[in-house]
This record gives C-alpha cells, structure tokens and sequence, in this order.
C-alpha cells in the first residue's frame, strides 16, 4: 500500500518543479565520503535547468566531492500538518525535489559570474544597484579560508519530486480540537 500511496505523491510536472526551485531557499547537498555520509545545508540557484552553489575552496565539502563529483541535492518545504479525526492519519503538507548529478567545479569566469548575480537576485534583489562586474568574482576571496570562492554546477541526471498539498480546511491550526 505505501508503494502506491506514495507513487500518487509523484510530481511530474516540471513547470511545478523549476517554480519550486526558483523560490526555495535552503538545500541539503548530500555526498560521499569515502563509505559515510556527508550532508550540508546551502543556498543555492536553479538556472536554465542547471542547479549552482558555492563556497571556499579548500573545505572538507570541496575535497569531497573532488574525490566523488557524485552528489544528490534535496530541496523540500514543509507547509503543516493536514488533520484528520484519526490519528494515524494526521500528515504533512510538503513538496520535495531530489537533483541527482556530478557536481563540478566552473572555471569559466563569464558562467562564475552569471551564476553569482543569479545568487544576489535570489537572497538580496535590489540591494546592488548594478551588476556584479567579472574583474570583482575574479578577485574574490573567502575570508574563511583565504582563497578563491569556488562556484559549482550540477547538472541533472535524474531529478524526482513529491508532494502532499495542502488542504485547507484540514490544515493544523493550534486551540482547534476534533
């Protein structure tokens, strides 16, 4: 039964699915680190079908996925808690989406930048009143570990989706009692 249930969950609609990606916030970026797992929150941007995120070079994340590009990237929003008068029913309302691909360093200047203006229109729109110049990502540098930021780009080899909606009428609201 879960099987089905959860097969009826499926999101195929992909102008559902890069909405969702344009407007989430935060993702999970999951790894493989030598046999154990590695997951680490980050912000991210979803372009012309291409997911990108960034951060110093040098980092455990970074030496990671050196030696396995293989990654899978998990962006999911939780909307609340759907009721229902029996309790093994009570739910939750989400949408998720799970990028499986390789993630690979970008060495070209002009992609780097793009994808850092993407950044700030994404988690800062407006604040800049011009466009990040390249010279500027060129000389960019991590004050973490004091080096060169590293933009990396996955490209989608399989992408699934999911989703319980909301249901207004049932959805939690706190002092309502059945």
């Amino acid at each position: 039964m879960d099987g089905v249930r959860y097969k009826i969950r499926e999101v195929l609609d992909k102008s559902k699915i890069e909405a969702f990606l344009q407007q989430a916030r935060i993702g999970h970026l999951g790894m493989v680190d030598g046999h154990l797992p590695y997951v680490v929150p980050l912000n991210f941007v979803w372009t012309n079908g291409k997911l990108y995120f960034h951060g110093a070079t040098g980092g455990r994340r970074n030496q990671v996925m050196d030696a396995n590009p293989e990654v899978c990237f998990t962006v999911c929003e939780e909307y609340g808690t759907i009721t229902d008068p029996v309790p093994a029913k009570t739910d939750t309302a989400y949408m998720s989406v799970m990028i499986f691909g390789k993630a690979q360093p970008i060495v070209d200047l002009d992609e780097a930048t793009h994808m850092l203006q993407e950044m700030m229109n994404k988690y800062v729109p407006g604040y800049f009143n011009r466009p990040l110049p390249k010279q500027h990502v060129d000389k960019y540098r991590s004050a973490v570990f004091g080096g060169p930021v590293q933009v990396y780009r996955i490209d989608p080899d399989h992408i699934t989706a999911k989703e319980n909606p909301m249901e207004e009428e049932k959805m939690f609201k706190p002092g309502k009692t059945v």
